[in-house]
């Protein structure tokens, strides 16, 4: 009987120490293909499972499952493997991006309408009447 309280206090303490040394490696990255590293600009700081990353300053996302970039074409969602050459010059391991979780459905669109399609826009263009109030 107290071997086996003995083994089992040396698996627990053997887990602990795995789970101890996972943790210190650094980020995990939990993604539905295996053995292929997210793009080099991605980099977690910690567990999460997220499928897709928003880059605001021009507004299209990757989805690092399928490993495309989603954008706005005409009007139109498209998925491509590179982005177009409108955006050859992007530097994106020093542009700003956002993780996107709990958000795993393939139609972004719903998902850019519910919390991106108003982002960047301002009330400069809104006509201002030329009257003062005193």
């Amino acid at each position: 009987m107290e071997s086996r309280n003995l083994y089992k206090s040396y698996v627990l303490f053997i887990t602990v120490i795995v789970l101890l040394f996972l943790a210190s490696c650094g980020p995990i990255v939990v993604s539905s293909r295996i053995g292929q590293p997210p793009p080099p600009w991605f980099y977690p700081n910690r567990l999460e499972v997220v499928r897709y990353v928003y880059f605001p300053e021009y507004s299209f996302y990757y989805d690092l499952s399928a490993r495309t970039y989603v954008y706005l074409d005409g009007g139109v969602w498209v998925r491509r493997n590179v982005l177009p050459s409108r955006y050859q010059n992007i530097d994106l391991r020093r542009s700003k991006y956002e993780r996107i979780r709990n958000y795993s459905d393939e139609n972004i669109r719903r998902y850019h309408e519910n919390n991106n399609a108003n982002r960047g826009r301002s009330n400069r263009t809104t006509p201002r009447s030329n009257t003062r109030r005193n």
